[in-house]
């Protein structure tokens, strides 16, 4: 990974922001449409039945996340449909999950390591 760059000077009005657009994504449910959307645009009964949220809910989620820019809303006669607007999305998610994962895989090899410590030092039920 490179050099991190360096920090912007920011006011508080853009933290606001920042933050703003950080809560949005620390819902489950919005992040599970996301995930849904991220092969290509769903109408909302097709978000309800992947993301096993009611109407109502998964409405509400996809309406904050249009509002906020992250999703492009159309509609099509009765139907409406959701798509990523903000190709950023893809950028953090990838960010986030990998660096989870990483975090995940040191996490075990730790663990894989105690453990065998622990067996060669006779603690093998521990």
């Amino acid at each position: 990974m490179g050099k991190p760059r360096s920090p912007r000077l920011l006011t508080d009005e853009a933290l606001g922001m920042i933050a703003r657009r950080f809560s949005l994504l620390a819902e489950p449910m919005r992040l599970r449409l996301l995930h849904a959307l991220f092969d290509g645009e769903k109408s909302v009964n097709v978000l309800v039945g992947l993301s096993g949220g009611t109407q109502a809910n998964v409405s509400r989620h996809l309406q904050s996340l249009a509002e906020a820019g992250i999703l492009g809303r159309r509609k099509e006669g009765l139907q409406v449909f959701y798509s990523i607007a903000d190709p950023s999305i893809f950028q953090l998610c990838d960010l986030v999950c990998g660096s989870l994962e990483q975090k995940l895989v040191r996490d075990a090899e730790a663990f894989g390591r105690r453990k065998a410590e622990g067996d060669a030092k006779g603690f093998a039920g521990a």
